[in-house]
């Protein structure tokens, strides 16, 4: 009984493999001087197994390194971004209102014509995240060396920005303790404690208003670092998509088979 193709699926491979190899003796003429007969024939067979020769296997290693050097290189650029005047001011994406509660301040303000020292204190408060930024920068490259980043492969295949979502969620806690003395100092630094003080002295002057108190600190931390995460989701997600934004040998080995 003839054997067919359908008895024996893998047949056509082989028959393809034995005249590959039959062949390669005369496959000589024509080929370049600098690809031997070897390479060709690799690269031959990958086409007719359907093994690609160019892309080897990405080992979670691999792959956890290639993650954590985006999130390096895409905080780089972020801190450049944010760290200047009017990087969070003149931004509506991450632009820092006032605390909840001082927006009450603003109001009684505004009726006895004092609402724009609460304007200058909003100002204070983005100038304060402007000039703490880089001083953090370095916080955040260590927070990256920490992460474990143990479901790498499916923070790879997930979503455009699925590494800085979970390096938001696992060091977001630490980050913003260390952050702390940091903004601290920015606030005063930036004239922002100097206007709150000014601002509320005024404001307590007046009869009949209720007690308020806010925490800058914890405010502009927690609004300085949704700024960072915002934009450093949006530069993994170039990386991931555009080859001529990964600027060094791992990305470009990592993410280029991605």
């Amino acid at each position: 009984m003839p054997l067919t193709l359908k008895q024996s699926p893998n047949m056509l491979k082989r028959l393809k493999y034995g005249a590959l190899l039959l062949c390669i003796p005369g496959m000589t003429y024509g080929i370049s001087a600098h690809a031997g007969w070897f390479d060709q024939g690799k690269e031959l067979l990958g086409d007719i197994l359907g093994q690609p020769q160019t892309q080897t296997l990405l080992s979670d290693s691999d792959i956890s390194a290639g993650l954590k050097e985006a999130l390096r290189v895409g905080t780089d650029n972020v801190v450049t971004q944010l760290g200047r005047s009017g990087g969070f001011n003149n931004d509506p994406s991450i632009h820092i209102p006032l605390p909840q509660n001082l927006k009450t301040v603003k109001t009684t303000l505004d009726q006895f014509g004092m609402g724009s020292m609460m304007g200058d204190l909003e100002l204070k408060l983005n100038e304060a995240a402007e000039a703490a930024t880089p001083r953090a920068k370095q916080l955040f490259i260590n927070a990256i060396a920490q992460m474990t980043l143990s479901d790498v492969q499916a923070l790879f295949k997930g979503p455009d920005d699925a590494a800085t979502r979970y390096f938001q969620n696992k060091m977001s806690p630490q980050l913003a303790a260390e952050m702390q003395p940091i903004v601290n100092n920015s606030l005063a630094e930036v004239g922002a404690v100097r206007s709150y003080d000014k601002a509320m002295g005024k404001y307590t002057s007046l009869p009949f208003v209720p007690d308020i108190k806010a925490d800058l600190t914890n405010h502009v931390v927690q609004k300085g670092m949704e700024g960072v995460f915002h934009y450093l989701a949006i530069e993994e997600a170039k990386i991931r998509q555009d080859p001529a934004r990964r600027t060094t040998d791992l990305l470009k080995r990592v993410f280029g088979q991605n």
